[in-house]
């Protein structure tokens, strides 16, 4: 009787014991899930996010680098097509060390191959002596060549697989075609450099068609059909993958069964665009850590408290004081990665100032030279009529000096309008445009010119119609382009020993002002509109004149073209729209 009454008592002693155990249990288990369920949530985000904006910096890198060896390419069939011994190999048909003058190019340049084609196809000259003799009669680089003036860009499919890159330009002797200069650009060592990665990188074209890429089986495709998603094939398979992106956001794409993001970019060329694709497996590997260490936190939280039911606290506390110790090195980890994330936000902002700065500073010099420019022209006038003046007024001849005081006072007020027109070059379409009759304006800009005129023996030539011919625009600046035309036809006739000037106004579908000087002519008409191009001495111009003026006729709707005259010398026309009722109504 006294031993079932001591495990009555032993029984309902424990009875309480196991209850309150079972609760504790159920407790930490809810916690437990609670707390990984919610971590899981914020982490999966923030690394992703993380993970996404590295992708975009690396695609951002990517598409500056690819663009940087497109543009340098860009300039060598320029520069070849002018080279003086290739000229003279093609138009001698003598190409004996021609392939060894663009082997010699080749290393400096860094291109892929080049080639040198005669006016029917035929390499005749090339970095890679196996395809001389090759015939390009009908591929898409020379015919697009022999078409055009400028550089073009080719993009062809080999017959061997991936795409080939290619610039080509026309060589001209003497005003004729002597043959085809090409340049391969070598764009497949950035799939070499790329597949070096763990991204996959894809570069499609304006039609959507992939031209470079990590994965070779992707070329010639679209995107959707490069990234047609392949099922696992068993059910093992399926049940693993699963597991392994329990972790991740919704996929933006599958490369190979396999959950990625998709970052695009656009290629400001051609139409291009560029696409990376990252695997969610580190922010999978950086979730689970954390996950995998709170789950252990909780079973050692479990393990503490059956220590503790069982008097065990010293090696509770010791287990306790490692965990808290390794979070603790965890916590100075991230600090140092804050703090470098930091310094590296704080190198960005000093990198912006700086390069605010600088296009503050180059906006200032453009400025100040397109001033000083404008300005020089009323000012040499200003001193000639000041001389002028000082003679009359020793002569007596006070009304012909006064005549010169009130040329001056319009020049002032000219430069004063030239002055408040500055902020035009910031805000253009501030003021409203007026009815201008083109007649009125080149007499008044020649007006302007007088005494340059007069310094010099110079024959003008003025033809203008017997009626009015109006453009809607502004008359200041249409006479400032005028007086810029006049002094450059000035300039151009001043080595010229019977110096022609001559101006013509006409009127049609629009109204066209040429000025045509019978000086030397244009040695470069590519780069004449230019900024800060010129051909005079140092001192005689800044190369803003021609720049300027163009800005202006474009401004009013027209342009501003330059020739050379075929009995010499240059031809300068500015075309505007004619001045209607309808024009005038629409306006």
């Amino acid at each position: 009787m006294a031993e079932d009454r001591d495990n009555a008592e032993e029984a309902e002693g424990t009875g309480p014991l196991s209850w309150r155990v079972r609760t504790a249990l159920i407790v930490l288990f809810v916690a437990a899930v609670a707390t990984v369920w919610v971590t899981n949530r914020l982490l999966t985000d923030r690394f992703t996010e993380t993970t996404r904006n590295r992708a975009e910096l690396r695609l951002a890198l990517y598409s500056g680098n690819l663009l940087s060896e497109l543009r340098r390419n860009a300039i060598v069939p320029q520069l070849l097509a002018r080279d003086p011994a290739l000229i003279a190999a093609l138009n001698a048909a003598d190409y004996s060390q021609s392939s060894q003058r663009l082997i010699s190019y080749v290393d400096e340049i860094g291109a892929a191959s080049l080639m040198l084609l005669d006016s029917e196809g035929r390499t005749v000259a090339a970095t890679d002596r196996n395809r001389l003799g090759e015939q390009h009669r009908s591929a898409a680089f020379f015919l697009d060549a022999l078409r055009s003036n400028a550089t073009v860009f080719t993009t062809q499919e080999r017959e061997a697989g991936g795409y080939s890159f290619v610039y080509s330009r026309r060589v001209e002797s003497q005003g004729d075609t002597a043959g085809v200069i090409v340049v391969e650009v070598d764009l497949a060592k950035f799939e070499r450099a790329w597949a070096g990665i763990s991204d996959a990188v894809l570069v499609t074209d304006s039609e959507g068609t992939i031209i470079l890429a990590t994965e070779p089986r992707w070329r010639g495709l679209s995107v959707a059909e490069a990234l047609q998603r392949q099922p696992p094939d068993s059910a093992i398979e399926r049940a693993i993958q699963a597991t392994a992106d329990w972790t991740a956001a919704s996929a933006d794409a599958y490369v190979q069964g396999e959950a990625v993001m998709r970052v695009e970019g656009r290629i400001p060329f051609r139409g291009w665009s560029m696409t990376s694709f990252t695997t969610y497996a580190s922010v999978r590997e950086r979730v689970n850590a954390v996950l995998a260490l709170e789950i252990m936190v909780f079973a050692l939280l479990a393990a503490l408290a059956f220590y503790a039911l069982s008097r065990k606290t010293a090696l509770r506390m010791a287990l306790f004081q490692r965990e808290s110790a390794e979070l603790r090195r965890l916590n100075v980890r991230l600090q140092r990665e804050i703090a470098e994330r930091e310094r590296v936000q704080e190198n960005l902002a000093v990198a912006e100032q700086t390069l605010e700065q600088s296009s503050k500073l180059a906006a200032l010099g453009e400025m100040s030279a397109a001033v000083s420019h404008e300005l020089n022209q009323p000012l040499a006038a200003m001193k000639t009529y000041l001389a002028g003046a000082r003679l009359l007024l020793r002569r007596n001849r006070v009304e012909e000096a006064q005549s010169a005081f009130h040329r001056i006072d319009e020049l002032i007020e000219r430069m004063g309008a030239i002055t408040r027109q500055l902020k035009s070059y910031a805000r253009k379409g501030q003021e409203a445009f007026s009815p201008v009759d083109m007649g009125e304006a080149l007499t008044s800009a020649l007006a302007m010119m007088e005494p340059q005129l007069k310094s010099r023996k110079v024959r003008i030539s003025r033809i203008v119609p017997d009626h009015p011919v109006r453009v809607m625009g502004d008359r200041l600046r249409i006479e400032q382009v005028l007086v810029n035309l006049l002094r450059n036809a000035l300039d151009a006739t001043k080595s010229v020993r019977n110096p022609e000037i001559e101006v013509l106004l006409a009127s049609g579908e629009t109204a066209t002002l040429s000025v045509r000087d019978n000086g030397h002519g244009i040695e470069d008409l590519d780069a004449l509109f230019e900024p800060f191009y010129t051909t005079k001495q140092p001192g005689d111009g800044t190369g803003l004149g021609l720049a300027i003026s163009s800005g202006i006729v474009n401004d009013l709707g027209g342009r501003l073209t330059a020739r050379n005259a075929e009995g010499g010398g240059a031809v300068f026309e500015m075309q505007l729209p004619i001045l209607n009722e309808e024009t005038q109504a629409a306006e």
